[in-house]
């Protein structure tokens, strides 16, 4: 086939005196990468959920990638061969039948922040899809990251912790101060009345 020709077969270009098999723009040594950086990710994080674009405009990717970063969440496409190889040696070895067509894998470290996203973005748009996902060995289907986006937060729930840790040591500094403020307006009672 000639060069430029098209097509998604691996051809062998000359560069600069060099050999490199190419496939879809990508050489062996960037495949290696990709597979690298994903298989870490997938190591680290507590949620993968799955996504279809269907045909989002740019202006709409990124209003998603910067809402995902926003919420400590990270919105990437991937190629679903390289993604698959990814997941080997990974708890989210569920998802790989999910990887077919154009999708995209949100992630999150948060168990909840990525689907959270994923499930407001979904309703603005009728261009994006969730397909699933899963977090850690336990797959999702829709409704199970759905529901899993209506749950708090980690930082939600660590403010609730704080705020009931915190509210009992304010009601005892309230109740060691109120004896005090009681024998306060006790002399003060009988200063006036000595006073007058």
């Amino acid at each position: 086939m000639p060069f430029g020709a098209g097509g998604t077969s691996n051809r062998a270009c000359g560069f600069g005196g060099t050999l490199m098999n190419v496939e879809n723009g990508m050489d062996r040594a960037q495949k290696s990468a990709a597979v690298a950086e994903l298989n870490s990710t997938f190591s680290e994080v507590g949620v993968v959920v799955v996504t279809r674009n269907l045909g989002m405009t740019v202006a709409q990717s990124t209003d998603l990638r910067n809402r995902m970063r926003d919420a400590g969440a990270v919105y990437k496409v991937s190629k679903n061969k390289l993604a698959r190889i990814a997941l080997d040696g990974t708890d989210y070895g569920s998802i790989g039948d999910m990887l077919t067509g154009p999708v995209g894998l949100a992630t999150s470290v948060d168990p909840v922040a990525a689907a959270k996203v994923a499930v407001d973005f979904a309703k603005t748009t009728d261009k994006f899809e969730i397909v699933g996902g899963a977090m850690g060995a336990t797959a999702l289907d829709l409704a199970g990251v759905q529901a899993l986006a209506t749950l708090p937060s980690l930082d939600e729930l660590r403010a609730k912790i704080i705020g009931l840790v915190v509210a009992p040591a304010t009601k005892l500094a309230t109740i060691a101060q109120a004896p005090a403020a009681q024998i306060a307006r006790v002399l003060s009672a009988y200063a006036e009345k000595e006073a007058a």
